[in-house]
C-alpha cells in the first residue's frame, strides 16, 4: 500500500492550491482526480476573474489553472488522473478504482476538493436530447472546440447562466432568450448587461412548461409564474430552439465525507449537504480537511483561498510547521476570503431585497428586471461624470468584490479604494490619455471610453469586444443601446488588440453625438 503525507481528493482549484501550499512545507502530496485532464473547472473558464489582484483579478480562468499546474509540477506533486476515489475511511485510507483495479493509499492527512455537480429541473420532455446542463455546454464550446447547439434558451439567470450565456455567443451560437423564474436576475448585473446589449432579452418569473419534439429538441414553451409558483393561464410563449440549457444550481458533491463518518448538515445557503468543519477546514474526523464547493458553493477565487488554508492547516496536523506560521498564513488567507463575501451578493445578503447601494445609490431596478439600466439611472452613478474631452465612463452599480479597473489605470483615473466592493468613482481632476488599460482590464466588461470633441457633430464610443471576427477600420456597423435595440448607423474608426488587454479587444466606432451615451455595442452588417 502506497503511504503520502498528504493525499487531495479532486484536481480543481481547491485541490491544487492545497496540494501546493502543503508542498511548499515539505509534505509528499498526491492528488487523485476522476477525470482525464487535471484543473477542473478552470480550464472551461475562459472569462476574467473577479477580486483584486491578490484573488487574479483580470485574469482568465484557464490561465490560472496552467499557473497552478505548472507549480504543482514543480512542487513535485503527484497527479493521478483517470483515478475515482469510490471509499475514504476514518483512518485515512482511500481506495481508487484506476484501469478497473481497486487500489488502497495510505495517508497521514486527506483533503478533500470535489467540487460540485450541476442541480436538475424536471420538466415535460426534459430527457430529450438537447437538454443539458450549462458546465456541459460550457465544457463541451471551451474543451472541445463543440457547439452545444446553433439556437439556445437558457434556464437560469446566475452568474453560471450569464456567464455561459455570453460564452454560448461567443461560440457563435444564438442565445434567444434568458428565462428565469425568480422575479429579478440572480447574477451580477454586469455580466447581465453584456448579454442585454448584445439583444438577449429576459424573462423572469417564467418558467419552461415544455421542451417541444419526438426525438430530440426543437422548440420550448415557456409561461409566466404567480407568486405561488404556478403557471399563469394564457401566457404561454414558444420559443424556435434546437438546445435548452440548464443553469440551476449546483450540490456539494460531499459523498465521500458521508461515506467516511464525517458529521454532517443540511445546509440550503452552503447548497445542500456539506460536512461541519472548522475554520481551517478540518472535519469531525480529525486529519480530514474540506475545501472548495464541496464545503459551500462559492466562486473559484474562494474555492483557491479555502485549498491553502486547508493545505497550510494540513502541514501543521503533522508538524511541518509551528503553530506561528498557521495563525499568520490562515490570517492572511482569510482576510482575503472576507474581501470576497462582502458586498450585495455576500452569503449574508443573500435572499434579501436589497434597494441601495452602500454609498446610498438607488439600485437599477430595469437592471434587475431587464439586464440593462436605463440612461438615466446609469448617470446617477459615481463612474458617469459630464467631462469634456475623452474620459472613462463606468457603468458599474452594484457592490461586487472587484477593484483592477483601479491599478490599471496609469493616471489614477479610477478610484475604489481600500474596500473592494465599493462603487468605482471617476476622478474629475485627473487626465484621461485613452489608452483602453481600464476598458480591457475590466472583468465585467462595464467601462466605455467617450470622446465628445473626437470631430464636430460625433462621438467617439470605445467598447470592449470578445467576439471574432473582428470588423476592420471603415466597416460600417449597427449601433446598438444598452437594450441590444438598434439606434443608428456607426462606423468603425479603430480596433486595437494589445497583448496587454489579454484578448480583449478594444473597437471605437463614431457615432452621432446624440448617440455617445446611449451605443454600447454593435453588430456587423
Amino acid at each position: 500500500m502506497k503511504r503520502y503525507d498528504l493525499i487531495v481528493v479532486g484536481a480543481g482549484p481547491a485541490g491544487f492550491s492545497a496540494a501546493i501550499e502543503a508542498a511548499k512545507r515539505g509534505l509528499e502530496v498526491a492528488v487523485f482526480d476522476e477525470n482525464s485532464k487535471p484543473g477542473g473547472q478552470l480550464f472551461k473558464q475562459i472569462h476574467k476573474f473577479f477580486g483584486s489582484k491578490e484573488h487574479k483579478a483580470k485574469i482568465r480562468g484557464f490561465k490560472i489553472g496552467e499557473e497552478l499546474l505548472e507549480k504543482a509540477k514543480e512542487l513535485g506533486v503527484k497527479v493521478v488522473l483517470n483515478a475515482i476515489v469510490i471509499g475514504i475511511y476514518g483512518d485515512k485510507e482511500i481506495t481508487v478504482n484506476i484501469d478497473d483495479k481497486v487500489i488502497h493509499y495510505k495517508a497521514d492527512s486527506i483533503i478533500v476538493a470535489t467540487g460540485a455537480s450541476e442541480n436538475m429541473v424536471t420538466f415535460d420532455g426534459w430527457t430529450l436530447p438537447g437538454v443539458i446542463g450549462a458546465g456541459a455546454a460550457q465544457t463541451m464550446m471551451n474543451l472541445h472546440g463543440i457547439k452545444p447547439g446553433k439556437k439556445i434558451l437558457m434556464l437560469g439567470s446566475g452568474n453560471v447562466g450569464l456567464v455561459v450565456s455570453y460564452q454560448l455567443m461567443q461560440a457563435g451560437c444564438q442565445v434567444v432568450a434568458v428565462v428565469d423564474a425568480a422575479p429579478k436576475i440572480g447574477g451580477y448585473g454586469v455580466h447581465a448587461a453584456k448579454i442585454a446589449r448584445a439583444g438577449v432579452p429576459f424573462y423572469l418569473s417564467h418558467t419552461i412548461i415544455k421542451a417541444e419534439g419526438n426525438e430530440f429538441v426543437n422548440g420550448v414553451t415557456v409561461g409566466e409564474v404567480d407568486n405561488k409558483w404556478q403557471i399563469v393561464e394564457g401566457t404561454q410563449k414558444y420559443f424556435d430552439v434546437d438546445t435548452i440549457c440548464l443553469a440551476v444550481g449546483l450540490s456539494p458533491m460531499s459523498q465521500l465525507l458521508k461515506m467516511s463518518g464525517c458529521e454532517m448538515e443540511e445546509n440550503p445557503k452552503k447548497g445542500g449537504l456539506v460536512p461541519i468543519c472548522d475554520e481551517y477546514g478540518e472535519t469531525s474526523i480529525k486529519g480530514i480537511f474540506v475545501a472548495g464547493d464541496v464545503s459551500g458553493i462559492e466562486e473559484a477565487s474562494s474555492a483557491m483561498i479555502e485549498g491553502r488554508i486547508a493545505g497550510v492547516a494540513a502541514a501543521y496536523k503533522l508538524g511541518f510547521i509551528e503553530k506561528e506560521e498557521l495563525k499568520e498564513k490562515s490570517q492572511e488567507f482569510e482576510a482575503s476570503l472576507t474581501s470576497l463575501r462582502q458586498g450585495m451578493f455576500s452569503p449574508e445578503n443573500k435572499g434579501k431585497k436589497i434597494l441601495e447601494t452602500e454609498e446610498g445609490y438607488n439600485v437599477s431596478m430595469n437592471l434587475l428586471k431587464k439586464g440593462y439600466m436605463t440612461e438615466e439611472e446609469v448617470r446617477n452613478y459615481p463612474g458617469v461624470k459630464s467631462l469634456k474631452g475623452i474620459h472613462p465612463v463606468i457603468e458599474c452599480s452594484q457592490n461586487i468584490p472587484c477593484n483592477p479597473c483601479q491599478d490599471a489605470c496609469p493616471k489614477k483615473c479610477i478610484k475604489i479604494g481600500d474596500k473592494i466592493t465599493s462603487l468605482p468613482i471617476v476622478d474629475e481632476e485627473a487626465t484621461c490619455t485613452g489608452c483602453g488599460m481600464c476598458v480591457a482590464a475590466c472583468s465585467g466588461q462595464s467601462i466605455f471610453l467617450i470622446n465628445e470633441d473626437f470631430e464636430e457633430g460625433y462621438t467617439k464610443v470605445t467598447i470592449p469586444y470578445e467576439f471574432l471576427p473582428l470588423p476592420e477600420k471603415g466597416m460600417k456597423v449597427i449601433a446598438q443601446d444598452r437594450s441590444g435595440k438598434e439606434v443608428c448607423e456607426a462606423e468603425i474608426v479603430e480596433v486595437k488588440s494589445l497583448n496587454a488587454f489579454d484578448h480583449t479587444n478594444l473597437v471605437t466606432i463614431k457615432v452621432p453625438i446624440e448617440m455617445g451615451m446611449k451605443t454600447r455595442f454593435f453588430k456587423q452588417m
